[in-house]
């Protein structure tokens, strides 16, 4: 009797009642290395990846909670999107098109990745409470100002958050190395693009990856 009182409670159940699998928050590089084209990809790509199908049922399904950070250069982070739970299709819709008309928060910056980091910890004190947190950071090269990366990828590991990377190479696997072994935790992973055309290939494959109950 008490199974089946379970049962009709957890259908009944309002969606921000239910639990929250992933809070991800989505960490895109555009310092001074990033032209405008390039931007449109990597913004495109992402919006692109949260209206995918296969991606937004998921998302629905483990009522994941979404934020998108902008990082260039020292004191150069912003959240252009707030933290989103992702209660229902519509919800993912709304994340898609808002994903799209981001504008650019920076311009003529450089490259801090460790600054980004401590500033996506910041976000995810202050957001949902779900049962992992992740930080997918993606950029095309390696740090020059700012913070050094390690202490902040240890704090994060102090904290149980998740840090995977998307490295925009354009040639070799000398950034993917850097992201590997410099930003990305012990438990995280990083996706190599083959250039800022294969970004939309790369997060697609990312955010699944990220949000998959079986692989995390």
């Amino acid at each position: 009797m008490w199974r089946v009182l379970l049962s009709v409670v957890m259908i009944l159940a309002p969606p921000a009642a239910r639990a929250c699998d992933v809070a991800l928050l989505l960490a895109v590089d555009v310092s001074s290395s990033i032209d405008a084209a390039e931007y449109r990809l990597q913004i495109d790509g992402m919006a692109d990846a949260f209206a995918d199908p296969e991606i937004a049922a998921r998302l629905v399904e483990g009522q994941i909670a979404v934020a998108v950070l902008q990082w260039s250069g020292p004191e150069a982070q912003a959240l252009s999107l707030p933290w989103q739970r992702m209660t229902d299709p519509a919800a993912v819709r709304a994340l898609a098109q808002r994903t799209r008309l981001l504008p650019r928060a920076f311009t003529l910056s450089g490259t801090a990745p460790g600054d980004a980091i401590h500033a996506a910890l910041g976000h995810l004190r202050v957001g949902p409470a779900c049962a992992r947190q992740v930080i997918d950071i993606s950029g095309d090269g390696t740090a020059n100002a700012g913070l050094a990366p390690a202490p902040a990828r240890r704090a994060a590991e102090r904290a149980g958050v998740t840090i995977n990377g998307i490295a925009i190479e354009h040639m070799g696997l000398s950034l993917t190395n850097y992201y590997r072994w410099r930003l990305t935790t012990a438990d995280g992973f990083v996706v190599t693009a083959r250039g800022h055309r294969d970004y939309p290939r790369a997060i697609r494959a990312k955010i699944l990856r990220e949000i998959s109950k079986i692989l995390g």
